[in-house]
């Protein structure tokens, strides 16, 4: 009963404002509604926000749920629907051959490999295309060309070209129509097809075999990073059965590389590659690849992420060989068109490769952000190993920090976890780093002011998002061997700050106020005035002692890439335009 009162206290400005905003939207006209399930009419001159709120819709829509439900117990279907969507959106399958297509899976370092391998692409002249998700900020940065994303001018009139034809076919395929993820992979095929690339970087949304991306019938070159558990509800429980559905983007005659991987997972490739027909190579230690001087510089930091960068090496070399020699068919680093598993080649990497590894620029994976005395560390980690390899990054960055601070250090966890993810094994990894505070709030921008179309999750109820928060409360206090604040003996330990209470947590209704209260004034950006948020009770300010006597605040942000975007909206408020 207290965790239920808790809820409705914590939830009832945020949910009274957007049952006001939803009602407001239903009579605002032709222009469709935030929380509106009408669709809006293909209108000339539709601006980009009413692009997001149509592609919103489709989070909802009654059809496409019906669908997704019916194509669990036979996951062909999934591949069948799509094909027929891409069709009534005058696309198919083999019209897609042009895009000359990398074509990457595996449950962590998929996006960052896509990204080394699209900054070396361009780096080499070509024009490129990149289809990523989830987005942090703006749903158009899921379709990047040239390293950028597309601009909100030219997001409107591709969705509005590929909505409507799918809008007006509905009616003969009772009423029907894509999910969101679909649709967005529709629209990037489209968008890349009309803006004629050289190249496209595809990344898989989730799993393989049965992902709407897996369409592709022959990329050039295929890609599978890291394995290991998440999405089990989809894709199954263990290692090999991830593994047989990643295995799944493999294509006769195609090559594909991994990384070093659990050894179930590697069989379980090894045979896939091996019935497909597919050469399949694990990639060499970045340290093996042959440089005139020092190691390799990564843009994008953490050890995890050498690799990433391996994969991408082989990646681009294979696709840039085959780009200079169409003629030759056997266009492997090693040669040949064996299926199964063999070892890849390291190579001595252009100076435009070394280039490109340097530049990477991939946001909310292993990011620093210093805004004065606060310093953000944003790493999107939401499965065990990606979790593990955050620590190892955040303990060594933030010691380093800490090293050059004029004095006392606070350090605080600002974390949220969606879905099915085991919030309490993560939060247990997650103990070692010693925070002073651990902060959670859902993936709700801010609770007084309008939210952004493009960060609106209409799948999971405020409610529900916020009795998520405080069961990670709960959590936490367990890890740390705490009872709750009623009635129960907390530990108390002196630090440079004086005495503070060990590991004490703190739930939020939304992510501006977290980071108000975590900041204490000093993040000027935060701090605008114009950011209007939620009054905080006098005992919840009152524990902020600490953050305002501390020289520097170390704040990690983690658990959920959409909590690191929601926090990068407030940090850079100029991503939102």
């Amino acid at each position: 009963m207290a965790r239920m009162s808790r809820v409705r206290l914590l939830g009832a400005a945020v949910a009274a404002r957007l049952r006001k905003e939803a009602g407001q939207s239903r009579s605002a006209g032709p222009s469709v509604g935030r929380f509106s399930t009408k669709t809006a009419r293909q209108v000339p001159g539709m601006e980009y926000q009413d692009a997001v709120c149509t592609l919103n819709t489709l989070q909802t829509n009654a059809s496409a749920l019906d669908q997704v439900r019916r194509e669990r117990s036979n996951p062909q279907l999934q591949l069948d629907a799509m094909i027929g969507f891409l069709e009534r959106a005058r696309l198919g399958v083999e019209d897609l051959e042009p895009l000359n297509i990398i074509h990457v899976t595996g449950t962590k370092g998929k996006g960052s490999t896509c990204a080394f391998t699209e900054q070396i692409l361009r780096g080499h002249g070509f024009s490129t295309g990149f289809y990523s998700s989830p987005h942090l900020v703006q749903v158009r940065e899921r379709i990047r060309i040239n390293g950028q994303p597309i601009g909100k001018e030219l997001f409107a009139k591709y969705f509005w070209q590929v909505y409507g034809r799918l809008e007006e076919t509905k009616e003969a395929h009772d009423g029907a129509m894509p999910a969101y993820f679909r649709f967005l992979t529709i629209l990037a095929f489209h968008v890349f097809l009309q803006e004629k690339v050289d190249v496209a970087v595809i990344e898989v949304g989730i799993g393989g075999a049965y992902d709407c991306t897996n369409i592709i019938r022959r990329p050039w070159v295929c890609g599978i990073s890291s394995l290991g558990i998440d999405h089990t509800q989809i894709l199954g429980d263990t290692i090999d059965k991830i593994a047989w559905q990643k295995g799944g983007i493999f294509k006769p005659g195609v090559p594909a590389f991994t990384v070093k991987q659990p050894e179930d997972a590697t069989a379980v490739l090894k045979d896939r590659a091996a019935e497909i027909g597919c050469p399949l190579r694990v990639c060499p230690d970045l340290k093996e690849y042959q440089v005139d001087y020092g190691p390799l510089c990564l843009g994008l930091a953490g050890q995890h992420q050498h690799r990433n960068a391996s994969l991408a090496l082989q990646l681009s070399h294979t696709w840039l060989q085959r780009r200079w020699n169409p003629a030759d068919e056997s266009f492997t680093p090693t040669g040949g068109q064996d299926a199964g598993l063999l070892q890849a080649s390291p190579f001595k990497p252009s100076s435009i490769m070394v280039k490109g590894l340097a530049d990477t620029n991939w946001p909310g994976r292993s990011q620093t952000v210093k805004h004065g005395a606060v310093s953000y560390f944003l790493d999107g980690a939401h499965t065990m190993r990606s979790m593990q390899a955050c620590v190892n990054w955040f303990r060594e960055a933030a010691a380093q920090h800490e090293r050059n601070a004029s004095g006392p250090v606070a350090r605080v966890l600002l974390f949220n976890a969606t879905g099915e993810r085991d919030s309490a094994a993560l939060l247990k990894l997650l103990t070692p780093c010693r925070f002073d505070f651990a902060v959670f709030c859902p993936n709700i921008t801010e609770a007084i002011a309008s939210c952004n179309a493009d960060q609106q999750n209409f799948n999971v109820s405020v409610e529900n998002m916020l009795t998520r928060c405080l069961d990670n409360e709960r959590s936490w206090h367990v890890h740390n061997r705490l009872g709750s604040h009623k009635g129960q003996q907390l530990l108390i330990e002196e630090g440079p700050l004086g005495p503070k209470i060990k590991g004490d947590a703190v739930v939020f209704p939304c992510i501006l106020s977290a980071l108000q209260w975590i900041t204490q004034g000093r993040d000027s950006v935060v701090a605008n005035p114009a950011n209007i948020v939620l009054p905080v009770k006098p005992s919840v300010t009152a524990r902020a002692a600490p953050l305002r006597g501390a020289a520097e605040i170390q704040v990690l942000v983690t658990g959920s890439l959409h909590l690191v975007g929601g926090v990068l909206k407030h940090l850079d408020p100029a991503s939102s335009n």
